[in-house]
C-alpha cells in the first residue's frame, strides 16, 4: 500500500506535490507544537500567579503579627521596667543600703557598723563607720580595714535630705 501511495506521490510531475505536502506537513508541526507550547506556558503562568497571591496574603499577615507582636513587646518591655523599678525600691542590689539620719545598719556580713550622723548636707554625708566619724561626698570610697583579714569598701552612691544610698563590700584580705 505504502509504495503505491509512494509511487502515486513522486511518480512523473507530482515531486512538486510531495514537497508542497511535505511542507505543510512540517507547517503544521510548528503550529501545533507553538499552541501545544502557549497552552502549557499559560498555565504554567496561571500557577505562578496564585502561588505569587498566596505568598502575598501569607506576607502581609505575617507582616501584621510582627507589628502586633513588635506593640506587645515594647508594652511589655516598659512595664517590665516600671516593676523593676518598683522592685529596686522595694529591695535594693546587693550590698546597696538606704540609710536614714540617725539610723545605723550593720553590713559587711556582720564587719561594719554604718551610720549616718545627722542629715546630709549640700557637699556631703557624715558616716559613722565602725565608731569612726568620716566626711564624703557622693562617689567617695572608704577604704576599711576591721581586721587584719578583712578588707571593705563603703562607697556612698547618692544622698538627699532624707537618706543616704550606701554601698558596702567586704572582701577577705590578701596577704602581703
Amino acid at each position: 500500500m505504502f509504495p503505491r501511495l509512494y509511487r502515486r506521490l513522486v511518480g512523473p510531475g507530482h515531486k512538486l506535490r510531495l514537497i508542497v505536502l511535505v511542507v505543510l506537513l512540517a507547517l503544521g508541526v510548528a503550529v501545533g507544537g507553538h499552541l501545544y507550547a502557549q497552552r502549557l506556558a499559560a498555565s504554567d503562568l496561571a500557577e505562578r500567579d496564585s502561588t505569587i497571591q498566596v505568598l502575598r496574603s501569607e506576607g502581609e499577615k505575617l507582616e501584621s503579627k510582627n507589628s502586633d507582636q513588635s506593640a506587645q513587646i515594647s508594652a511589655l518591655q516598659a512595664k517590665l521596667t516600671n516593676t523593676q523599678a518598683e522592685l529596686n525600691a522595694i529591695m535594693p542590689s546587693e550590698n546597696t543600703y538606704h540609710i536614714s539620719p540617725n539610723q545605723s545598719l550593720i553590713v559587711g556580713d556582720g564587719h561594719l557598723t554604718i551610720g549616718l550622723i545627722g542629715p546630709p548636707t549640700n557637699h556631703g554625708v557624715t558616716l559613722n563607720v565602725n565608731g569612726k566619724q568620716q566626711s564624703l561626698a557622693a562617689g567617695d570610697t572608704l577604704r576599711v580595714a576591721p581586721n587584719s583579714s578583712t578588707v571593705c569598701h563603703v562607697e556612698v552612691g547618692s544622698f538627699d535630705m532624707f537618706k543616704a544610698v550606701v554601698r558596702a563590700v567586704c572582701e577577705i584580705a590578701e596577704p602581703r
